[in-house]
């Protein structure tokens, strides 16, 4: 079995990569390095059966040679990220839209059995329904969620009008290792996580009262088995909210990393943490409903946000502390 993860040298993208190897399938990575990053991939790159296409999903011509073959394609590459998407929505746009577009036909043309993709919890826009279920959502609050709605609609007329099998994962805050920590755009929890660990005070945009389903990679690497493994027609075409099903308040994280990393250095424990001014396009709460997965994939998270941060600290401890 060959699988193409693009993106496959990201945070997401090399987790899945390794992932796949261990059970056994042929893996090809795309990507272009303009976000991932080589040493995610580095103990995989002498893998028998692990190979690398480095090109840019913007080339049509790239991803028809990528997709060539493949039983299966994990579509991850993005330019991720709400505030890069203000500051430069044009590249957002080709990169999210137009390379998935790309990658979508090639998919198709190879004559490949599925295409899972990576959506997002960011499409929910302005909706204040909580928690958020897959066919109730708002109107897109930055041009990344436009990009990433965008992506949905394709993957559904594609499904409709060329057959091809498409499932889309709507990601909620997925942490764990190989997280960049730096950067303008770093996720908040890698990004704190480093702060701490050299004794800098972590700033936390508003009063720290908004609230994210905060989702460990392992529930995100078991989601995207879920989506290749189903034969369930209901389960197929269509989105799943990608979380664990529970919420926790920027406060509240940042007192569990406290917490955790304390373990490692006690003088962790009282590094205050500061509040800066709100961040264009956030949503106040994100919480998902994880019934559809578990009805259709029979899908059971095994990571609470404690339990997942615990691994992830411990990792970040491990291999990013000087």
């Amino acid at each position: 079995m060959k699988i193409l993860v693009t993106g496959g040298a990201g945070f997401i993208g090399s987790n899945l990569c390794e992932s796949f190897l261990n059970e056994g399938y042929k893996v090809v990575c795309l990507d272009n390095f303009a976000t991932g990053k080589r040493e995610n991939i580095k103990v995989l790159l002498n893998h028998s059966r692990f190979s690398l296409i480095e090109g840019d999903i913007r080339n049509p011509e790239v991803c028809q040679k990528a997709a060539d073959g493949m039983d299966y394609v994990f579509h991850q590459a993005a330019l991720g990220s709400v505030p890069r998407s203000i500051n430069d929505p044009a590249t957002t746009n080709e990169v999210n839209i137009g390379g998935f577009l790309n990658m979508l036909i090639a998919a198709k043309d190879s004559g490949a059995k599925r295409f899972i993709y990576a959506a997002s919890s960011s499409t929910y826009g302005d909706s204040e329904n909580l928690p958020k279920v897959e066919d109730k959502i708002g109107k897109p609050l930055s041009p990344y969620a436009i990009t990433k709605y965008a992506n949905e609609l394709y993957a559904d007329v594609f499904s409709k009008t060329y057959g091809i099998e498409t499932i889309g994962l709507r990601y909620f805050n997925v942490f764990g290792r190989k997280q960049d920590p730096n950067g303008a755009y770093a996720a908040v929890i890698p990004k704190f996580v480093m702060q701490l660990m050299n004794h800098e005070s972590p700033v936390i945009n508003g009063d720290g009262n908004y609230s994210r389903d905060f989702t460990y990679i392992d529930n995100v690497i078991l989601m995207n088995y879920l989506a290749m493994k189903t034969q369930n027609q209901a389960a197929i075409n269509t989105v799943y909210n990608t979380a664990y099903g529970d919420r926790t308040t920027l406060n509240k994280l940042a007192d569990y990393l406290k917490e955790y990393l304390s373990e490692f250095d006690g003088q962790i424990g009282d590094i205050p943490i500061k509040h800066g001014p709100e961040r264009k396009g956030d949503i106040p709460h994100s919480l998902a409903s994880v019934e559809k997965a578990q009805k259709l994939l029979d899908y059971r998270p095994k990571y609470n946000i404690r339990a997942g941060l615990k691994e992830a600290v411990g990792w970040y401890w491990e291999n990013l502390k000087k």
